[in-house]
């Protein structure tokens, strides 16, 4: 699903303009992200837990050149789904041959 889909099908839902929406979307989308450079941790019950964790520094290779590389230390996002998702998405697991 793309943004202009999901855009769409909350407009659908809600009976929201595609505009009004969007603004929705938009300001989810920047609530998170600052609530994420603050240090913050933002918990939706049911939904997932959107966090950040600290990544530390490592020695890296450029698969095309084969030549060493220092990849610095980060912080990044991370997303632990919450339980009501996790089961509405279970699936079957597909048996390989």
């Amino acid at each position: 699903m793309t943004k202009a889909e999901l855009i769409s099908s909350i407009a659908a839902q809600t009976g929201l303009t595609k505009v009004q929406a969007e603004k929705t979307v938009a300001a989810f989308i920047s609530s998170v992200t600052t609530a994420l450079k603050g240090g913050d941790k933002l918990s939706l019950v049911g939904f997932g837990t959107f966090s950040t964790a600290p990544r530390a520094a490592r020695k890296g290779q450029n698969p095309q050149t084969g030549k060493k590389i220092n990849i610095p230390a980060a912080t990044v996002p991370k997303f632990k789904p919450g339980k009501t998702l996790k089961e509405a998405v279970n699936v079957a697991p597909v048996k390989k041959k």
